[in-house]
């Protein structure tokens, strides 16, 4: 099927979507769900309404249509949703899509990293903040050493995938860990994204002073390892790249705070229950669940898709304050994923 190119307000093509395929996580982390928000009595949505594995599938493959190459999915813990080997196979046939990738904690990713790549998927990226066991129990919220986090990072390798690893960096909670994640990545050959601390939703207490910047991160790196920079692999790429001249390892910065990259974001979120989100940032969603289970064709449901991406002018990030991070409606992240 040959695609059809979309743009948005600020002509920036539709490449990029995130699929949510659960609202529920293993942790309570400080910089999603913090314990006062969401306690072991929280409510998530019913099985009713999330999407089905098939309802996903429709609209992948439209989004797919309009431009979409790559999906990432996402969570909650999106290996917490039954049977998921089941949707990266239906995900995998869809003519036209290049990558198929998992954001993941890891921890379950020993029962079943070898059927998701059986099934498909190419990669996955896993949030690992510290190495220290005692701060990940403190920021996990629940105790949990990092040790099955690291057995799933080991399966995940034999399995054949592909492995990345998210690093959130919070002043004074875990900035003394840039240069011990760095020296574990690079011994093990493991990619490793630092990102900037970031005002996502409105329930993380979020300051620009928690901010530990790409800049200053990248000093401290700099002072340790010879680093070389890497050109963008294609556009949109939100990390940007340098490379251990030592070894073939990666080592990228997510700076969405310091250094905006809203001017060339091509990325398109769908939450669990079947709502649109154009922007990480942006708390109001669009509707496609409903709309779709009240009996759409995939004629209305092109033309939808398209009508939203077409109006969006999201920029949050070009426009972030301490105010706007205070009275701005933000969709949380533990409902989105990242």
């Amino acid at each position: 099927m040959e695609k059809t190119i979309i743009k948005d307000k600020l002509n920036r093509p539709l490449r990029d979507l995130r699929i949510s395929v659960i609202d529920r996580c293993n942790f309570r982390c400080q910089y999603c769900m913090p314990a006062d928000q969401f306690g072991d009595d929280f409510e998530f949505l019913p099985k009713s309404a999330l999407l089905t594995y098939e309802e996903i599938e429709r609209l992948a493959k439209i989004f797919v249509h309009l431009g979409v190459e790559k999906i990432r999915l996402t969570g909650g813990e999106p290996l917490l949703r039954r049977d998921l080997p089941l949707l990266v196979e239906k995900l995998s046939h869809i003519e036209g899509l290049q990558d198929i990738a998992l954001t993941t904690n890891g921890v379950l990713l020993p029962k079943v990293a070898s059927k998701l790549k059986s099934a498909g998927l190419k990669r996955v990226n896993v949030s690992l903040d510290t190495l220290n066991d005692e701060l990940f129990g403190e920021i996990n919220g629940r105790g949990v050493g990092t040790k099955p986090v690291l057995e799933g990072i080991e399966a995940a390798k034999e399995a054949g995938l592909g492995v990345k690893i998210n690093m959130v960096v919070k002043k004074g909670l875990n900035d003394s860990e840039i240069i011990p994640m760095a020296d574990f990545c690079k011994k093990n050959g493991l990619e490793l994204r630092f990102i900037e601390y970031m005002d996502v939703g409105s329930s993380n207490g979020w300051k620009m002073d928690d901010v530990i910047s790409k800049k200053e991160i990248y000093q401290m790196l700099k002072e340790h390892y010879q680093l070389e920079s890497r050109d963008p692999a294609y556009y949109g790429e939100v990390a940007k790249l340098y490379h251990y001249n030592d070894t073939d390892v990666n080592v990228g910065f997510i700076s969405s705070v310091s250094e905006s990259f809203c001017s060339s974001c091509t990325r398109s979120r769908l939450s669990a229950n079947g709502q649109i989100f154009t922007c990480l940032f942006n708390g109001n969603g669009h509707d496609i669940r409903n709309f779709m289970r009240n009996g759409a064709t995939d004629e209305e449901l092109r033309d939808r898709i398209t009508s939203i991406w077409s109006g969006r002018n999201d920029r949050y990030s070009d426009e972030r304050t301490e105010e706007t991070a205070k009275t701005r409606k933000k969709i949380e992240m533990s409902y989105i994923g990242g």
